[in-house]
């Protein structure tokens, strides 16, 4: 079939006209051969141009022909060889061990369905600025054979970095972020990343890494990661939290991850004022769990999906660890999204739900808490529709301003008026809807600058086996908080802003929910 396909661009390759006109040269000007000239001149434009049509018509015919031919039969044929190009610092073994799939195609529907993996996973390494798949012709005296290139380019400056600095308005605080990596330094695909992220007077987060696409026979990827995080929730929780923690990826498919983490941790109350149920979880404590995640995103965008659908669900079970100082839950998560278009204005609604709950287990765990490290907090201006985490996220509440509350011990010498702060839950539900839409000046439709309608509830609660008892619907619509507004979404590569005008539709006593003007930053990633 391909060498049908050459003998058939030679023939339009001869038939093309190649005769040129040479003139003689004449020491006199005469205007009328001048002209006579122009006109040969143009004629023979009209000429090179009639054959570059004609090829191009003649080509999309072979190539009309081929697409018919694959969709109507089986075209069988064998693969040669594979010829690798491109690869000055990767490692040769590596690249064979992706592309060794190609050499087992026998019809060219196969071969063409390989190729689309092979190109999709070695771009998945992120190691090469583009990868290239072609099909040559095999041998001559081998007819019905092909050879595959795999041509990969590898950037020039290996080292790669990021730095920002991000508002968080409803908190009134700012972030300092930065990133580094440094790829396939060894040629074998390994990613070195270091990053790092400071908010003024509240967290502070430093961790490296390195991840390496397979090792020796293992096939999946493989990721370890050490992090240390320092969090100040003194003015909203009354505590201060330390983690030191080690990740290792040990699976990774397309839907499942598996990882393992160790996290040393400390919780402190240097002001010795903290709430009565927190003092019993001061001091250090030792994570050591399994975390399992099962996802598949469909839709179109994360920044502005308009079709599509995704799920998320994660378990980890911890305390794992014979110590018995290690903490001991079960965490459940699951998230569902939908995007429907409605075929005007690039319209589209999207909704979903997120759930998650915090279990305890081994002895005595009717009578235990969950850590306030492991509990669920919501508030926050990040937008829902991005990515998929579990529930956090109730636009219009400020940071940790949907909560459980508990009066705080007041130290000597400060005021005798109580202090509410927030002690969270271990058991969330969140629901939002967004209508997106095009705004009619062309220039921000260019831009990608959008305007949406939304609506979003949640629901936090401590969960209790007392509360289990008494369950009612009535009780749990009667505790939801909600709120609705509108906005302008502007889209980055590196994340989405929003400007909302938000209102709130229910809140109680003690929640930090606010209607008025509010900006927001997510991240897609």
């Amino acid at each position: 079939m391909a060498s049908s396909l050459e003998k058939e661009l030679a023939l339009i390759e001869d038939s093309e006209d190649d005769d040129s006109i040479n003139n003689d040269e004449d020491d006199d000007f005469d205007i009328e051969e001048y002209f006579e000239e122009e006109e040969d001149d143009d004629d023979e434009n009209v000429e090179d141009l009639l054959s570059i049509e004609s090829r191009i018509r003649y080509e999309r015919h072979l190539l009309g022909n081929l697409s018919r031919r694959l969709s109507t039969e089986i075209v069988t044929l064998k693969v040669h060889d594979v010829v690798i190009k491109g690869n000055k610092r990767t490692n040769h073994s590596l690249l064979e061990s992706e592309i060794k799939a190609l050499k087992d195609a026998t019809t060219m529907q196969e071969l063409l369905l390989i190729a689309e993996i092979v190109n999709s996973r070695l771009k998945s390494f992120d190691i090469f600025d583009s990868v290239k798949i072609t099909f040559d012709t095999g041998p001559p005296e081998l007819p019905g054979t092909t050879n595959v290139v795999v041509q990969v380019v590898e950037p020039n400056n290996p080292f790669v970095g990021e730095f920002g600095v991000f508002a968080k308005p409803e908190a009134k605080t700012w972030s300092l972020d930065g990133s580094a990596k440094l790829k396939n330094l060894f040629g074998y695909g390994d990613i070195w990343d270091g990053s790092w992220a400071f908010w003024w007077d509240q967290t502070a987060e430093i961790s490296s890494g390195v991840s390496l696409p397979r090792f020796r026979g293992i096939n999946t990827p493989l990721t370890a990661r050490m992090s240390l995080v320092s969090q100040d929730w003194m003015k909203l929780s009354s505590y201060k939290d330390q983690l030191l923690g080690l990740s290792v990826g040990l699976i990774s498919t397309m839907h499942h991850d598996l990882a393992y983490n160790l996290t040393w941790r400390s919780l402190a109350d240097p002001s010795q004022s903290s709430f009565k149920s927190i003092r019993s979880q001061l001091g250090h404590s030792l994570l050591s769990s399994l975390k399992h995640t099962y996802k598949f995103d469909l839709r179109d965008s994360h920044v502005r999906p308009t079709t599509g659908y995704a799920f998320q669900s994660t378990t980890q079970v911890c305390g794992l660890a014979p110590d018995s100082q290690s903490s001991r839950f079960v965490r459940q998560e699951c998230d569902v999204r939908f995007a429907l278009p409605l075929g005007f204005y690039n319209a589209a609604l999207n909704f979903g739900v997120s759930a998650g709950f915090v279990v305890p287990w081994g002895s005595g765990f009717r009578n235990t808490t969950p850590h306030m490290s492991e509990r669920y907090f919501f508030g926050g201006n990040s937008s829902p529709v991005c990515k998929l985490g579990g529930p956090s996220t109730l636009i219009g509440f400020k940071t940790r301003g949907l909560d459980h509350s508990e009066p705080q011990s007041v130290a000597v010498g400060k005021s005798n008026d109580e202090i509410l702060h927030a002690l969270g839950g271990n058991l969330a539900v969140t629901a939002f809807a967004d209508l997106s839409f095009d705004l009619p000046l062309r220039v921000l439709r260019e831009a990608g600058i959008h305007g949406h309608l939304f609506a979003c509830a949640g629901k936090l609660s401590k969960a209790t086996v007392e509360e289990f008892r008494g369950f009612s619907f009535q009780r749990f619509g009667e505790s939801m908080r909600s709120s609705a507004g509108v906005g302008i979404v502007v889209p980055t590569k590196l994340f989405r802003m929003e400007v909302n005008y938000c209102y709130m539709l229910k809140q109680l006593e003690h929640d930090r929910g606010k209607t008025g003007v509010q900006f927001s930053f997510s991240s897609p990633k």
